[in-house]
């Protein structure tokens, strides 16, 4: 059996399972957490107990207690789910090599040493298990998957849920998982599935089966490549990628739904893109803004501008836009909100301006006063000091 690599640990039911774990009334009980707390809003997940009625993530509040009438539901508090990933990581890091936070509830881990067998590994997997339930809590169970690669123990890691515990390798590949679907793996988009199916590729045995080559010719991408031959248990390592943009949607709770105070949501979404954008010392040479509403229709819309990082040209953009989505369709209730800085290269690489004028990587003077706030506001707390009025609205439906 080939040496294994990698540990890849995926919580369960996380979110419902931090608030099991900190009310002992929950425990055993159906639990959903919602996104907003009205009606028409959905679970953003649920516990296994809620599952076995037929509750999971994006089911409607109404629906979920039409399923199971004794469901609880509990407000998404994202901050308090990201301190238990923490903890968990924490506990992780210490019992072993941690090297990817991979989401609030995905972990990824290296193997080495006598880990490196399967019965080393299923050992490890069942010191960590106890080590989270002692040091952070007994209602916080993963599913583990052990394989060659990322690709393959993040597979295997979902083959068995609750408290699961799987492997894949050549011994047992591809039969371990025929009988998932192609768009069952991860990468596989519904798209990419077309694009399969166009090739006459319909099933995971005849994609495992896949020379790679001719992967590459269907992804019309390297990544075909690479993906095939991890599948095929290869040693593939992970590449950095270069980031797209920087951006955060909004799902809208009701009271934030008028289009004036989604306005100003929006303001404050533009700020936190702007924040994160310098910290990365990035600049960004494109904005869009995209507004769904609660008619169906999704307005979406983008600028181009010189790069910058400064806070106060984007909040300019994002008036100009909603100005122009004002007088073209006039928006009723607001579903949804987002904004996105494009174009994005490092500010160290940008070119000067003689008419400015502005040298090759100089700060200008608003770019000067937006690290300014920025620095405010780490010392003082997020908001402290803001570029006019906006209308923050955290929650877990806040993406970027």
């Amino acid at each position: 059996m080939p040496p294994f690599r990698v540990l890849y640990l995926d919580m369960n039911s996380f979110f419902a399972s931090v608030e099991q774990q900190l009310d002992p009334a929950l425990r055993g009980r159906p639990v959903a957490i919602t996104a907003v707390d009205s009606d028409s809003g959905a679970c953003v997940a649920a516990s296994y107990e809620a599952k076995a009625y037929g509750v999971k993530t994006g089911t409607h509040v109404r629906d979920a207690r039409r399923l199971c009438p004794g469901i609880i539901f509990r407000p998404s508090r994202h901050r308090l789910y990201v301190r238990f990933n923490l903890a968990v990581a924490d506990v992780l890091d210490r019992h072993a090599e941690l090297t990817h936070i991979r989401s609030v509830d995905e972990f990824q881990l290296a193997l080495s040493g006598e880990a490196r067998t399967l019965a080393g590994a299923v050992d490890l997997v069942a010191r960590l298990k106890a080590a989270i339930a002692v040091e952070v809590g007994d209602c916080l169970r993963f599913s583990a998957g052990i394989g060659p690669n990322h690709l393959l123990a993040k597979i295997a890691g979902k083959l068995e849920k609750p408290d699961g515990c799987q492997w894949l390798g050549s011994e047992n590949l591809p039969d371990a998982i025929a009988h998932l679907a192609l768009d069952d793996l991860p990468g596989i988009s519904a798209a990419m599935k077309a694009r399969l199916y166009r090739a006459r590729v319909f099933d995971v045995p005849s994609l495992f089966a896949l020379d790679p080559r001719h992967a590459r010719l269907i992804w019309r991408s390297v990544e075909g490549e690479r993906f095939v031959r991890m599948l095929q248990g290869m040693d593939i390592p992970l590449v950095a990628t270069e980031r797209g943009g920087f951006g955060n949607s909004k799902v809208l709770s009701p009271e934030y739904r008028d289009p004036r105070r989604a306005y100003l949501v929006g303001r404050w979404l533009v700020e936190k893109a702007t924040a994160r954008l310098r910290r990365d010392g990035r600049v960004a040479g494109r904005f869009s803004l995209s507004v769904s509403s609660m008619a169906g229709g999704v307005w979406s819309r983008n600028v181009s501008c010189f790069p910058t990082q400064d806070t106060a040209i984007f909040l300019r953009l994002h008036r100009a836009l909603w100005v122009r989505l004002w007088r073209t369709a006039r928006p009723g209730a607001v579903i949804s909100i987002g904004v996105h800085l494009g174009d994005v290269g490092f500010l160290q690489d940008r070119r000067g301006d003689l008419l400015m004028p502005l040298a090759p990587a100089e700060l200008t003077r608003g770019e000067r006063v937006s690290r300014a706030l920025d620095q405010i506001n780490a010392r003082h707390g997020d908001g402290a000091i803001r570029f006019g009025m906006n209308t923050p609205h955290p929650g877990f439906f806040e993406r970027g």
